[in-house]
């Protein structure tokens, strides 16, 4: 195995496949002195910051826990999940430095003899460029390609795998199979659990290869009661989840620890909180957007409220009138209409000689007519204001509130806004930069932004964090985020935080202070990497992963697998087919659908594919090298 990369993700992702897949790998990275480090400007700052945080709090540094998934600046990842590693201690990783990935460098690396290889660049360009490189140098080579362009990724992904199907042309059907190409995004991947952690209650609802998972965090049963189990359980939540110097989630907490995929015996037994899949189905397609989505405003925000209120008035008064000259005249109500209208607009003969009370029904007509100019010019002066504010960002309204404040819009903070919109979610977003990726999608979702650098004074206030209910900071600078959580919980002492961190020893310090802080708020720290990186890894042995959940620190995949023909599945009964720790069968996925609450009695068939949620080491052990390419069914 073969990774190619310039940041944390390659790291983890070499550390995936040596330790929970016990595969050789040879990582291909820049010298040291170019080698991009997670961005931990100020680490002075941020450490000045939490020390008086600590001190406010008088609880000692090393006390505390941290819920976190930290990416670590060695790369590797520390062991999340269950189940039995490899017994045989995998080689070290074979270490090649090199500024670009060229034909020599991917021949020194062995692109000859291997079988897949990543390119987890943070350039799309400089993987593409990589990628075509190692088809030609090895058209049976397995591909796992970095890519946030969507469109671009499709069309790539069709293209290399029609030149391995063409430079393998009369060999067998898994020689192409090995051969195929794979286009993932780590911003993709990550995006459902970060959304997730924004939504209200402790529900999340997580979309991934089309389906739509939703699962719930209950709290311990009192006097001796048992968690409602939903589908099933997908895990048992540490026994010091609400206690400030336990170890919640932490890979070395032993039994103390969560406890992932339990059996029944298990969750009955426990006084733990839960952590419970409720439904499983498929997402179906997004919503369409309006007509006039991304191209200006939508109709109802043409005018103001008050000006359709004077527009409502005036319609109204005109039909009074018209209604009056019907009954005094005796016209017909169209003629009287007629006339009504001739009057407004000033055009009909004066009313001398008539009766007083047309020369009344004249006179107001005429009045109204004056109203009818000014209205007209200002509801033209606000459609054309209206249009001409439709490309610009929207300020947060007033009385704004409930609503979710996402700091950064890069990759990342940019599926994140997608996702949350999706859901429905009100978002005010921060963003220092105009120019920034994800500005044009707010734009045209018409989601409130604020310019400015989240630490500046004022800056947070005009996002109404007061009135939030949670804040995502996804900036790729540590301090920026720890800084804006730290000065939202003063401001909002129970507020959702979510931070996104890359130094995990970093990260545990501030999870622990801050729990420490406020005890009764929700604090989530998430890493980009440790989500992604099982999906590559999955990927790089030919099969793959649907989606992850976040557990305390440990990640839960989700893959779709057809029984055909697997010794663990084919022939058994869902009940046999669940190991406690390691997998468990949550759903059949059929031509007419998803059929969930499967009897613990079904047995599995060859005709049969089902969805199942794993730990990482325990998909590893399950899949085994007896698994093929899948996608599930849009």
């Amino acid at each position: 195995m073969i990774v190619c990369g310039d940041d944390a993700l390659a790291q983890r992702l070499a550390g995936e496949l040596r330790e929970v897949y016990g595969e050789s790998v040879t990582l291909v990275l820049p010298p040291a002195g170019r080698m991009p480090q997670p961005p931990l400007t100020g680490r002075a700052r941020a450490t000045a910051l939490l020390g008086r945080v600590s001190a406010a709090v008088g609880r000692a540094a090393g006390n505390g826990n941290a819920h976190v998934n930290g990416n670590g600046n060695g790369g590797g990842p520390t062991g999340s999940g269950s189940g039995p590693g490899d017994p045989d201690t995998p080689a070290p990783v074979r270490f090649v430095e090199a500024t670009e990935v060229t034909d020599d460098i991917l021949v020194a690396a062995g692109i000859e003899e291997a079988a897949a290889l990543a390119l987890v660049h943070r350039e799309d360009e400089t993987n593409i460029r990589a990628a075509l490189t190692a088809r030609r140098l090895n058209p049976r080579l397995r591909l796992v390609i970095r890519l946030y362009n969507r469109k671009l990724g499709q069309h790539l992904e069709q293209l290399l795998d029609q030149t391995a199907a063409l430079a393998s042309h009369g060999s067998d059907t898994a020689a192409a199979l090995d051969a195929s190409t794979t286009v993932l995004s780590d911003a993709d991947t990550a995006a459902p659990a970060l959304a997730a952690t924004a939504v209200a209650g402790t529900s999340k609802v997580v979309m991934a290869g089309g389906l739509m998972l939703q699962a719930v965090e209950l709290a311990p049963p009192r006097n001796g009661g048992i968690a409602g189990p939903g589908l099933c359980t997908l895990a048992l939540l540490s026994s010091t989840s609400k206690d400030p110097a336990g170890t919640e989630g932490s890979e070395h907490s032993g039994a103390d620890g969560p406890r992932l995929l339990p059996d029944d015996e298990a969750v009955a037994a426990t006084s733990r909180g839960a952590f419970v899949l409720e439904a499983v189905s498929y997402s179906g397609s997004t919503r369409p957007q309006g007509r006039l989505t991304g191209r200006g405003a939508p109709l109802g925000q043409l005018f103001s409220r008050r000006l359709r209120w004077s527009l409502a008035g005036l319609v109204a008064c005109v039909l009074g009138l018209a209604i009056a000259s019907a009954l005094i005249t005796g016209d017909h109500p169209l003629h009287a209409a007629y006339i009504t209208l001739l009057d407004l607009f000033a055009i009909n003969d004066p009313a001398t000689g008539l009766p007083l009370s047309h020369q009344i029904l004249q006179l107001l007509s005429g009045l109204a007519g004056l109203l009818v100019l000014p209205v007209l010019m200002a509801a033209v002066l606000e459609a054309l204001g209206t249009f001409r504010s439709a490309s610009a960002l929207r300020r947060p309204p007033r009385g704004l509130s409930g609503h979710v404040v996402l700091l950064g819009l890069g990759k990342i903070g940019t599926r994140v806004l997608a996702r949350l919109r999706e859901l429905d979610i009100p978002v005010v977003c921060v963003e220092e930069d105009p120019e920034a990726r994800g500005i044009p999608l707010a734009r045209s979702l018409r989601v409130p932004v604020v310019l400015g650098d989240v630490t500046d004074e004022g800056v947070l206030e005009a996002a109404k964090i007061k009135r939030a209910h949670a804040l995502l900071a996804l900036t790729s600078v540590d301090t920026t985020n720890l800084e804006a959580a730290l000065y939202a919980r003063s401001v909002k002492p129970d507020l959702r935080v979510a931070l996104r961190l890359y130094d995990d020893e970093f990260a545990t310090a501030v999870y622990r202070t801050l729990r420490a802080a406020h005890p009764g708020a929700r604090t989530r720290s998430r890493s980009v990497t440790t989500l992604a990186a099982p999906a590559f890894a999955g990927a790089m042995m030919g099969r793959q992963i649907l989606g992850a959940i976040p557990v305390e620190r440990k990640v839960l995949l989700f893959a779709a697998i057809p029984v055909a023909g697997h010794p663990l599945l084919d022939g058994h009964t869902v009940a046999e087919a669940f190991r406690p720790g390691a997998w468990r069968v949550i759903a059949l996925d059929t031509e007419k659908g998803l059929v969930r609450d499967l009897p613990a009695a079904y047995i599995l068939g060859p005709q049969d594919r089902v969805v199942l949620v794993a730990t990482r080491r325990g998909l590893a052990e399950l899949l085994g090298r007896h698994g093929t390419r899948h996608r599930v069914r849009p």
